[in-house]
């Protein structure tokens, strides 16, 4: 098992897709592709994270990796926002969601 991954390597990982800027939602800090969120960072509480999958691409992720990756509750969650639960994240499961949430996003790349 490899150590936790911490608030500052996913920031550094959500920031590395092209185009992609940090802002601030509701206090938190967000990543954005065209203006549209793509991930968050520190909520609910500071040790997750948020990327935003399709329903089919986060049950994928759930089913795979269940001790890190849990649908949002309610509504939000039905869509595919799915929380990351930092301490117990491989880096590779992460970057790939990232890499999925960002071409959700992504102005142009939804193929």
């Amino acid at each position: 098992m490899g150590r936790a991954m911490t608030a500052n390597e996913f920031r550094r990982m959500a920031l590395s897709f092209p185009d992609a800027i940090e802002a601030a939602h509701m206090g938190h800090p967000d990543f954005r592709v065209g203006g549209k969120i793509f991930a968050t960072l520190a909520y609910p509480r500071t040790d997750f994270a948020m990327v935003a999958l399709t329903p089919e691409q986060q049950e994928l992720f759930v089913r795979t990796e269940p001790k890190t990756f849990k649908p949002v509750p309610g509504g939000w969650g039905r869509k595919g926002s799915t929380h990351v639960l930092l301490r117990t994240a491989k880096k590779a499961a992460v970057r790939e969601a990232l890499t999925l949430a960002w071409r959700n996003r992504a102005p142009g790349r939804n193929t």
